[in-house]
């Protein structure tokens, strides 16, 4: 009888949560879809279409970028790439575009495809202010930055600053941790019940679950979050394009063996982009599409493009200007949604099975690959997702770190930190996290709004940054160097001595 009752107080407890979540969540997230591609298309504008003109300069750029530089506090700009894509490629890319299909239908992976494109300009937008107002850390003379950074200095206001350092550690540093931490725990528990050797110690009036999968992960997590920014690049480094090269062989042996209906899938996402099925009630509700809200929302959760997460990895390298560093986080973006949101979409809508029902997320993702490479194809897809989220749990820290060393960056304070998200790793292996996922959209929310908005305000910064890049390009200066003593009305606003 005790036992029901609490059971009942904590059911009661977590629906009361669930609606205070979703009153605050449901209106924020009407709006920012729309205001999303409003401050794209702006961006977009405002550096003239930097993503088209200029993207194979970034490519240039990112592939020249892997030699150390002459700092050796500081990390690679591809080093910072691929840390920020190791927060991006996760369980957003494997579950995120099969929840988006699942409820928006085929037509949500067009309006995934906008975000980015769109999201790209952001994207490079707000990594080149995380460049300009970064900062040398006093202790271990590591850069460090991002929103917080920029929207204190560059805007002035420290308040704001500290409400987006505070809804970056939470949603990165602690719940989409577990978020990523549970999907590993959940695919081993699939394909191997890995968790029947878990065992139940009971602990006065509560049951304490003991996971071996848990605690391993706890040690990988804090062998590479004890050792710093510069460990977790190395990392990620190693573990990104392994990853994403086994992902996308697999997808590219699949679209191979399919070729013959391709054609019709690539028509089934256009045509049904355009199909209208209200998102939602309410003023900005009533105008989106399920299909748009779904692509985008699902897009965003992918790609960060100007949500503010991945300036926080761009602002750790070393570069001659802070434009290189916005051309080659710029590419995280298309690389993220174009091509592995895309891969896991055709395999999905190729193998048919999100007719079927009854799935979503990442066992649909699941059955779509045992469906077309057999029964190993649920092993396979687990041990990628180990290495999927494993990386995204490393960049997310990275970025988390960052706004933690922003707020408080004393020795103690950063040890207590770190053992929270260590806590919070195994609290993933654990659990389930339906209200933490709805939690995380809205801190989510908060810091995409924040952040939009100032880097609107600090657009002028980046317009001039941009233009004395490409009039160096122009007289055939192949690596544009930055150099503020130029600009003494940047110089005033920008607290830092390494430019």
């Amino acid at each position: 009888m005790v036992n029901t009752s609490v059971s009942d107080m904590n059911e009661q407890l977590t629906a009361t949560l669930m609606s205070w979540v979703s009153f605050f969540n449901d209106p924020l997230w009407d709006f920012l879809v729309v205001f999303l591609l409003a401050a794209g298309t702006f961006y977009t504008i405002a550096t003239k279409a930097v993503q088209i003109r200029m993207f194979w300069q970034s490519i240039r750029v990112m592939k020249g970028s892997r030699k150390d530089g002459e700092d050796e506090h500081g990390i690679t700009p591809f080093q910072a790439f691929v840390t920020g894509l190791a927060s991006r490629v996760g369980v957003g890319n494997i579950a995120g575009v099969a929840i988006a299909i699942a409820l928006g239908g085929p037509g949500a992976v067009f309006w995934m495809w906008v975000t980015a494109l769109l999201g790209m300009s952001s994207a490079f937008t707000e990594s080149t202010l995380a460049q300009l107002f970064k900062v040398r850390d006093t202790q271990t003379k590591q850069f460090r930055g991002g929103p917080a950074y920029y929207i204190t200095q560059g805007l002035k206001s420290k308040t704001f600053g500290f409400v987006f350092a505070i809804s970056l550690i939470f949603t990165y540093g602690f719940v989409f941790n577990s978020v990523q931490i549970n999907a590993i725990a959940n695919a081993t528990s699939h394909s191997w019940g890995w968790d029947k050797a878990n065992i139940i110690l009971p602990l006065g009036g509560l049951n304490f679950e003991v996971s071996w999968v848990g605690l391993a992960l706890v040690v990988l997590v804090a062998i590479a979050i004890f050792g710093g920014i510069k460990r977790i690049a190395k990392f990620a480094e190693m573990f990104v394009p392994i990853k994403a090269g086994l992902y996308l062989a697999a997808a590219l042996y699949i679209a191979v063996i399919n070729y013959d209906i391709l054609p019709d899938v690539f028509k089934l996402i256009f045509t049904e982009a355009f199909e209208f099925k209200a998102a939602a009630g309410g003023f900005f509700g009533g105008m989106i599409s399920l299909a748009m809200m779904q692509g985008i929302k699902r897009g965003l959760f992918s790609n960060e493009a100007g949500m503010g997460s991945a300036p926080n990895a761009a602002a750790a390298s070393e570069v001659k200007h802070p434009v290189d560093q916005g051309l080659v986080q710029m590419l995280g973006v298309f690389v993220d949604t174009f091509i592995v949101c895309t891969s896991t979409a055709l395999i999905i809508l190729i193998s048919g099975v999100y007719h079927d029902g009854g799935t979503i997320g990442v066992e649909m993702t699941q059955r779509a690959l045992e469906s077309q490479l057999g029964s190993w194809g649920g092993d396979f897809l687990a041990v990628l997702l180990f290495l999927f989220c494993y990386s995204a749990v490393l960049g997310n820290y990275a970025y988390a770190e960052g706004n933690m060393q922003f707020i408080n960056n004393s020795p103690k304070v950063m040890f207590i930190f770190r053992i929270f998200v260590l806590f919070m790793v195994y609290f993933g292996a654990i659990s389930s996290v339906p209200l933490v996922w709805s939690m995380a959209d809205l801190f989510m929310g908060i810091m995409a709004t924040i952040n939009l908005i100032a880097i609107l305000l600090l657009t002028p910064f980046v317009r001039k940054l941009l233009k004395d890049y490409r009039e160096q390009m122009k007289k055939g200066i192949k690596n544009p160097e930055f150099k503020i003593d130029q600009y003494p009305e940047m110089k005033k606003k920008v607290d830092s001595d390494i430019w």
